[in-house]
């Protein structure tokens, strides 16, 4: 008798920096959600699709879910309540420890909310010895009845099939939201801000990266040749955080840009001719205003 097709959506929740958007990445197949050790890494919902004889996975990677400490903090929070209420599935990542904080208790109080099943996902597991992942993983049973737990290592992408495999079979039978070749719904303009952002969060310092933003002003194909020719601005709260993206001899901002080209180029199949500016908004991430500019809309949460 032939497989039903399932499909539905997924959304991936933990606290910021436990490996959300590189599990996503890898399950995906193809870098989309960028990554850094820094917090607030991910401040949109980042849709991605998985798509396999047996069904579509739709995933979605939210913000980690942190204290708001101003609007886009906000944003950030209430784009996950509102994930957490229309998925069919939720991955919950957390990181192999027996201590489960107030971060965590905030967490399962929100999913004690909803009626979805809920699979725990303990990443890392190639950084502490097997007998700590047990330790965990009774630990967070103790908390939660889940509905599945799958250790993993999404860095080394160490049984990340089995959470495909674990998630189909929550899944019910529905059709393909998705042709089989998408793999985002993000805009190649938004894609290629982001890659710029992570680039920042990567080399500039840790106070700094909380507060830019990056925006597209120009993005276009040259008529002749393959080469596309890409205007960014950075965008930071303080005279002084300007100073350091650009460095001394605007040496830090052509780090930036050189690493940021080379992924560009990979996700786009062309050259690609960079040039980034740097601007001051101040406040930026308290102004309504600005958030919705930078493509932080509420409504869309």
């Amino acid at each position: 008798m032939e497989k039903k097709f399932k499909s539905g959506f997924v959304t991936i929740i933990g606290r910021p920096n436990v490996g959300k958007s590189t599990l996503m990445n890898h399950l995906i197949g193809q870098k989309i959600a960028i990554t850094s050790n820094k917090a607030q890494t991910t401040r949109n919902r980042i849709q991605t699709v998985y798509t396999c004889p047996e069904g579509q996975i739709v995933f979605l990677d939210t913000p980690g879910i942190n204290q708001a400490k101003n609007k886009l903090g906000e944003y950030m929070l209430s784009a996950v309540d509102s994930a957490l209420s229309e998925m069919d599935v939720v991955l919950w990542l957390v990181e192999p420890s027996t201590y489960i904080g107030r971060g965590e208790q905030s967490i399962i109080q929100r999913l004690k909310k909803v009626h979805t099943p809920v699979l725990l996902i303990i990443n890392k597991i190639d950084t502490v010895e097997e007998t700590a992942v047990v330790k965990a993983i009774e630990a967070y049973q103790k908390e939660y009845d889940f509905d599945a737990i799958i250790p993993v290592s999404a860095l080394r992408n160490r049984n990340t099939k089995e959470v495909i495999k674990t998630i189909l079979t929550y899944l019910p039978e529905g059709p393909r939201y998705y042709d089989e070749d998408t793999i985002t719904d993000q805009p190649e303009r938004q894609i290629v801000a982001e890659i710029i952002r992570e680039k920042a969060l990567r080399c500039l310092e840790h106070e700094i990266p909380h507060g830019i933003a990056v925006v597209i002003d120009s993005m276009k194909d040259r008529p002749k040749g393959n080469l596309v020719d890409i205007d960014a601005t950075i965008i930071c709260e303080r005279d002084s955080h300007k100073g350091i993206i650009i460095g001394k001899q605007g040496a830090m901002l052509k780090k930036i840009g050189t690493q940021a080209r080379i992924d560009m180029e990979k996700l786009l199949d062309t050259k690609v001719n960079l040039k980034i500016w740097v601007k001051i908004k101040k406040d930026w991430r308290d102004s309504d205003y600005l958030l919705k500019n930078f493509g932080f809309d509420q409504r869309e949460s």
